[in-house]
């Protein structure tokens, strides 16, 4: 009888599945994937921002531009879309701290830009924070109800 030589398949599989096993514990020590977190939190908030500014719009222009509750709210300035979304998103007009708090947005005086008239957009420049420095982020703001 001749004798065989080499590794069974289940052999094989079982090594595969304890390097999948150590790999699974081990990338994570090594990769950080908050700060990548932080930034497509930023850029969903952003997103948020202009769709729910394009929303009131059109719901604004759909009554005349007259302000009604649960309807149509007016946006005058970048900070003011935050009031049109659900639950409202504080937007903190100011200097932006040197420690910023994780989720809020804050926007200074210079780049909380005014919308007055009703279907003007404006970019909107601001940082949300992430506990540190905090992240650019834009959105487009819309005038509506003014």
């Amino acid at each position: 009888m001749k004798q065989q030589r080499g590794f069974t398949l289940i052999e094989l599989v079982m090594v595969i599945v304890i390097l999948g096993i150590l790999a699974a514990v081990a990338i994570p020590r090594f990769v950080d994937l908050g700060a990548d977190a932080n930034t497509a939190a930023a850029r969903g908030v952003g997103g948020g921002l202009s769709s729910a500014a394009s929303i009131n719009y059109a719901a604004c222009a759909a009554r005349n531009n007259v302000v009604t509750a649960n309807v149509c709210t007016q946006v005058a300035t970048c900070a003011g879309v935050g009031a049109v979304t659900l639950p409202a998103t504080a937007i903190v007009v100011g200097a932006v701290p040197a420690a910023t708090v994780q989720g809020t947005v804050y926007i200074t005086a210079a780049n909380n830009t005014a919308v007055a008239a009703n279907g003007t957009s404006a970019t909107c420049n601001a940082t949300y924070g992430n506990g540190g420095a905090g992240i650019a982020m834009t959105w487009v703001a819309i005038g509506a109800g003014n």
